[in-house]
């Protein structure tokens, strides 16, 4: 059974960093399109960046560029979302999802990821950020 666990979240001050980690278990994370997506109070879940090993590259949403940016350790079957210059706007809950059923190996395909998260069926349970002073 696939599962996707989020960790790292907590409060930092504007300017500051985390790093959020997601430990999968029950496939290879390596072998799949893998998306951060985040969920504010009131507003709808949002693709933060979303990356394909098909692919070779990496869609961020124009908020986060040049800021935020995802890695991984195939030997832990982990994905990393280094945030860094964090925002009060960036506050929200941070999810993990990934796809199993679709290749992306298109940039067009990896930003449909980002932008439909409903399309996609397996998410971890989040983890919260708070960037507050």
């Amino acid at each position: 059974q696939a599962q996707l666990v989020e960790s790292g979240g907590g409060l930092v001050q504007p300017g500051g960093s985390l790093r959020l980690s997601c430990a999968a278990s029950g496939f290879t994370l390596g072998n799949y399109a893998v998306g951060w997506f985040r969920q504010a109070p009131g507003k709808e879940r949002e693709g933060v960046l979303c990356s394909s090993a098909a692919y070779g590259g990496t869609y961020y949403a124009d908020s986060v560029k040049d800021r935020f940016a995802i890695s991984r350790d195939n030997a832990k079957n982990t994905v990393y979302l280094r945030m860094n210059n964090l925002r009060p706007e960036d506050t929200g809950v941070y999810y993990c999802a990934a796809d199993l059923f679709h290749q992306r190996d298109t940039m067009t395909s990896v930003r449909q990821m980002c932008n439909r998260p409903e399309s996609l069926s397996d998410w971890g349970q989040g983890t919260q950020v708070t960037v507050s002073s």
